[in-house]
């Protein structure tokens, strides 16, 4: 358990064990029900990890307001070099309940440094929407997603719709909201939805642990950079995109760790990124 982020994130709230255990403002759950993110770190990778299985890891108000604090620690903390989301048991997450802060998922899709989405199992709803705001996602083969709020009478409302059609197209985005089909693991990587596939849970958490380990084995400063030139290149023109790629080109080359992956390349060693 990553105790030391844990504190973090409780100075941030003030009380917030107390407040992460305590009953909804209504008080129509008990903390049993409100559900909680546990929280690892290994190799400077965080893994924050859903787990109200009596609910099918759907986001509760306290679940959320913990991630919302998560996100944040992440941004402040330079020891920190990626976030990963996953669910306990067989479940991703499957929805959030109504009174979970909105803007949990753009607060998540905001995080500068690399995020990954580790899909164990289902990611319905909200939930698919909560794996499509984050950078790479990896699922077992069993996984299934599906966007089906049309059947309840609502929108898609956590970008559902916007970065569901950028990731698989129009098409077959269209599909899955007006039909609210299923889709799983196979179908999902096909499509593009996800870019890594598993055969078990055993499996997910090996590649997703290399994964993470690849990307913290880079340098911090060329990834976050990187990152925004991707983001921000998707809404400009090509041309528009390659002068932003450029300037970014430019700006690493005035930091250390860039001198640092030059001299570790003539003295054929691994490079020793420090962020600056």
């Amino acid at each position: 358990m990553a105790t030391g982020i844990s504190k973090s994130i409780a100075a941030r709230r003030g009380n917030g064990a107390a407040r992460n255990s305590a009953a909804t403002a209504k008080g129509a759950r008990n903390a049993s029900d409100a559900g909680a993110v546990e929280i690892t770190l290994e190799n400077g990778c965080l893994i924050a990890t859903l787990k109200r299985p009596a609910a099918r890891n759907r986001i509760s108000a306290a679940m959320a307001r913990q991630l919302m604090d998560l996100a944040e620690t992440v941004e402040d903390d330079d020891s920190i070099l990626a976030l990963a989301l996953t669910g306990a048991g067989a479940v991703f997450c499957t929805g959030f309940d109504g009174d979970a802060d909105p803007r949990l998922v753009e607060t998540l899709a905001s995080v500068a440094k690399p995020t990954v989405a580790i899909i164990n199992g289902d990611a319905i709803d909200e939930g698919l929407e909560l794996a499509l705001a984050l950078d790479l996602r990896a699922s077992t083969i069993g996984a299934r997603f599906a966007m089906g709020q049309l059947q309840g009478g609502v929108l898609p409302h956590f970008g559902g719709t916007q970065r569901l059609p950028r990731l698989i197209g129009a098409a077959g985005a269209l599909q899955m909201i007006l039909a609210g089909e299923h889709v799983r693991g196979v179908e999902a990587m096909r499509l593009g939805l996800v870019t890594y596939l598993a055969r078990d849970r055993k499996e997910l958490d090996r590649i997703a642990r290399e994964l993470l380990g690849t990307i913290a084995s880079r340098g911090q400063i060329g990834v976050r950079l990187v990152k925004e030139a991707v983001r921000k290149g998707s809404d400009m023109t090509i041309e528009q995109g390659i002068r932003l790629e450029e300037d970014l080109y430019a700006l690493l080359q005035t930091t250390a760790d860039r001198a640092e992956g030059v001299r570790a390349f003539l003295e054929k060693r691994k490079p020793l990124f420090k962020g600056v």
